[in-house]
């Protein structure tokens, strides 16, 4: 248990050791509980304050109130503290959200700590058998805090992680206790980007995804993602519908990797890669015109908007960019691929090419004939007797290049 919240365990020892309490709730308990891989972000709560907090842990910041009231960045991922004024259980855990966000964690007694009582369906979940907003009927839907954009991310996070057979069109958008607020503040780009990467993290963003558009999320939230739905395939090529029925399924052919885990870049890349088609132009037999150039600049303003890091932006540009060129690799000269395949991102682009392909259901005849093509690339690029394109050199010495 202690390799899944591996994220700041010295810091929460410590924490205990000097006396105060530090409980991990909501998602980061559930995933322990269900035995999930850990996501990229850990939501704890403590009795310390925040000049406590300080003195035990480099480089706290402070995000906000909306998130948390500090947080801490590890090559693991982000934690987020919310400071409590006492040891008893917080209202945050007790009394705010889906009553499955009740569910907690304490890291000194290694116990989990259920106020509201889900552990039954916690079973169900963890068997595979269950899902949260059948089951629990009209208490799943309660949510008595946090405004409508909290209310809906939740939701839709859940459907992700845990629940893949309520039907969706059977979930009201939101749900709210007498007195509660109605319309909630926007979230801002660290909520927003902690809220997509755990989506996309997920086993099914997809699920998720499609509860946001049908609550109207997309629209008010991320235009530039609600506009896929507006723009047609031809069936011909796409039998599984417009460009967000598209976007939707290729996240039904991801791979996980070791442990169960699903590759944000990746992840990020199939979202965005058909980003430029409601923005390029189309006549005749040419549809979306240059719609791969267009799509990664979308991308990267898109990301940029909710502050994702250059280096994760500069490869979804990359990504998005490129994901056109694996279904031709094996037509190509070499001198219009040798750059982009000698990229360390070609393999992940390689694997978006796979689900785009899948998604489609065109079969993976081309794609491996493609794959082979590289694969003949890379045994040539590390073979001294041969230049990249598989050509014999004529004597030991010459260059690459073929030059003497």
């Amino acid at each position: 248990m202690d390799d899944a919240v591996s994220y700041i365990p010295g810091i929460c020892s410590s924490l205990t050791a000097a006396g105060y309490s530090v409980r991990f709730r909501g998602f980061s308990a559930l995933d322990l509980y269900l035995e999930l891989p850990a996501l990229p972000f850990l939501w704890a709560e403590t009795n310390a304050d925040i000049a406590i907090l300080a003195r035990f842990i480099e480089n706290l910041r402070f995000p906000g109130v909306e998130i948390a009231d500090a947080a801490v960045d590890t090559p693991e991922g982000t934690c987020y503290f919310r400071c409590l004024d006492s040891d008893e259980p917080s209202t945050e855990t007790k009394d705010r959200g889906f009553p499955l966000l009740s569910f907690a964690y304490d890291w000194q007694t290694r116990r989990f700590q259920d106020p509201l009582g889900i552990y039954p369906l916690l079973r169900e979940l963890r068997s595979g058998k269950g899902n949260f907003f059948e089951s629990a009927g009209d208490t799943a839907l309660l949510y008595n805090a946090g405004g409508r954009y909290r209310a809906v991310m939740d939701a839709s996070l859940i459907l992700a992680r845990y629940d893949f057979e309520t039907a969706i069109s059977k979930i009201p958008a939101f749900a709210y206790a007498p007195g509660s607020d109605p319309s909630g503040s926007l979230p801002g780009p660290e909520a927003e980007r902690a809220f997509l990467s755990c989506l996309l993290v997920s086993p099914r963003p997809d699920r998720g995804l499609e509860f946001l558009k049908r609550c109207g999320f997309l629209r008010e939230l991320w235009p530039e993602l609600a506009a896929f739905d507006d723009v047609d395939h031809s069936k011909e090529f796409h039998p599984e519908g417009n460009v967000w029925n598209h976007t939707l399924e290729t996240f039904r052919h991801r791979k996980p990797a070791a442990g169960g885990t699903f590759d944000l870049r990746l992840s990020l890349g199939l979202l965005l890669h058909d980003a430029g088609k409601p923005i390029s132009d189309s006549s005749g037999a040419h549809r979306f015109d240059g719609h791969a150039e267009l799509g990664a600049r979308a991308a990267a303003r898109f990301l940029e908007r909710l502050e994702f890091e250059p280096p994760l932006v500069r490869d979804i540009f990359y990504l998005v960019k490129n994901h056109m060129l694996p279904a031709a690799l094996k037509r190509l000269p070499l001198a219009k691929t040798a750059e982009i395949m000698a990229s360390p991102l070609f393999p992940t682009l390689m694997e978006l090419y796979r689900c785009d392909e899948s998604s489609s259901f065109k079969g993976l005849d081309g794609y491996y004939e493609n794959s082979a093509a590289y694969q003949a690339y890379l045994r040539n690029a590390r073979n001294p007797y041969r230049s990249a394109d598989g050509k014999k050199l004529k004597k030991l010495g010459e260059n690459r290049a073929g030059i003497v």
